[in-house]
């Protein structure tokens, strides 16, 4: 089962290390990790793709919402679930190509509604952003009609939900006051065998 978490951290050295090491500790496998600077400065955004096991029970979710939001440097959690929200994925695949083979890529990438980024004289780059399966569609077309892929670099996922949502931490924090003490908020109690009970 896949969960996606939004991690507001403080833009410090050590918390991308206290992260990962809670899914190890956890038995958790990342999906996909993707940070960058958030509307507030000095606070990152890290959105987080994770694989349970297949017996985990609903509760999953939510237990490890509270682990991450126990850490160190981190300011507020989301788990987005089933909520209406936007995600996107960003694609750089280089291709090989020859002079007989550019219109038909071009022809391609004007299909997938990508661009051509780098030009060169034995290849071209493509750059598509989208839904996982639209760039799993162009990888399999690329393939399938014998063009040679020689390089693919993938972003991980990007999630933002729908509406007015957002953190109620960094509003309480406001833009102007990135050092502002963390706020005493209530977690749920995770005990120390949560490895064994998801």
């Amino acid at each position: 089962m896949l969960h996606t978490f939004v991690a507001y951290v403080e833009d410090k050295p050590g918390v991308l290390t206290r992260v990962a090491s809670l899914f190890r500790r956890l038995n958790i496998n990342i999906i996909s990790l993707t940070v960058g600077h958030s509307e507030r400065p000095g606070i990152s955004r890290m959105t987080i793709v994770s694989e349970t096991p297949a017996h985990a029970n609903e509760h999953t979710a939510n237990r490890i919402r509270a682990s991450l939001h126990k850490l160190e440097n981190v300011l507020d959690v989301d788990e987005i679930g089933k909520a209406p929200s936007v995600t996107r994925e960003l694609a750089l695949i280089k291709v090989a190509a020859t002079a007989a083979t550019r219109s038909h890529i071009f022809e391609l990438v004007e299909v997938f509604r990508a661009r051509i980024v780098d030009l060169a004289p034995d290849s071209l780059m493509i750059e598509i952003t989208g839904v996982e399966s639209k760039i799993e569609g162009l990888i399999q077309v690329l393939n399938e009609t014998g063009d040679r892929v020689l390089e693919i670099c993938r972003s991980g996922k990007m999630t933002m939900r729908r509406g007015k949502h957002s953190s109620g931490v960094l509003r309480a924090m406001g833009a102007s006051d990135p050092d502002a003490p963390k706020p005493n908020l209530t977690h749920e109690i995770v005990n120390d065998n949560f490895a064994d009970n998801i």
